[in-house]
């Protein structure tokens, strides 16, 4: 769709929100089979735009629910039947008692989110749904594909950080697929790319604040040997046992991460 066309349509891009709108077919049908929506399933989209992904989402499920910031998109959708209509800032959204609210609290975990994340609070929207995973079934989000690739790294690569071990530590991630900037209108300066994450449904029982600060403290100077930043904030805050600080931090996987995290 050609900016004439998305005009013709009502709505220009805003660029304080982040807006790039979907609108490859081919790609859109590709993201919707990868999340394969059902009827009856509780699912929320983050940042529905022009609804690229909210028409076949919604002819698949019966009904969706949207969270939009920008009014004149959120009051548009509100004239369809088969959409719930969450006018806020996703960061403001709490996902517990929205799904409470679906008939889900207390029970199995009963929601699908997925969305189009705006690039420039991604990293952000990410930890705010971190708190909410209890009761999420799985999550589907196209990001920029640097995002992507650091979310999915494994250790002992470039891209393994902060990122890697705190969504990992919580999610099983898988790269679903590329999208190239032309799939977008306004085209974004970066390749994005699609990813999965489902919830771990026994993850190891740790302080998220406490496994945020190791990991923080370990990736801040990630070409030193971790002996000369984690090793010293080990050693003033009394932990014991055996970890190896000759490495670097990107040699480190999630689960010693998550080990150091859960010492007394």
């Amino acid at each position: 769709m050609s900016k004439q066309a998305a005009s013709a349509r009502g709505h220009q891009p805003r660029k304080r929100f982040g807006q790039h709108f979907l609108t490859d077919a081919g790609v859109i049908d590709g993201i919707v089979r990868a999340i394969a929506p059902r009827p009856g399933d509780r699912m929320v989209e983050i940042g529905p735009g022009l609804g690229a992904l909210t028409q076949p989402l919604v002819e698949r499920l019966g009904h969706l629910i949207v969270v939009e910031l920008d009014r004149d998109l959120a009051a548009r959708m509100r004239q369809r039947g088969d959409l719930s209509v969450i006018e806020s800032d996703v960061l403001r959204v709490d996902f517990t008692a929205l799904a409470a609210a679906q008939g889900g609290a207390g029970a199995a975990p009963s929601l699908r989110v997925v969305g189009n994340l705006p690039y420039n609070i991604s990293t952000p929207i990410l930890f705010h749904l971190l708190e909410h995973a209890a009761v999420v079934v799985d999550q589907h989000f196209m990001l920029q594909r640097e995002v992507v690739d650091r979310m999915v790294a494994r250790p002992s690569t470039a891209a393994y950080g902060r990122l890697s071990v705190m969504l990992q530590w919580r999610y099983a991630m898988e790269f679903v697929l590329p999208v190239p900037p032309e799939s977008f209108d306004p085209p974004p300066r970066v390749d994005s790319a699609v990813v999965r994450m489902v919830p771990r449904p026994d993850p190891a029982g740790v302080d998220p604040q406490r496994l945020g600060e190791i990991v923080q403290v370990a990736f801040g100077q990630r070409r030193k040997i971790l002996r000369h930043t984690l090793g010293r904030w080990l050693t003033e805050h009394g932990y014991a046992g055996d970890f190896d600080e000759q490495r670097r931090a990107e040699e480190v996987p999630v689960e010693e991460f998550v080990a150091l995290a859960r010492r007394p």
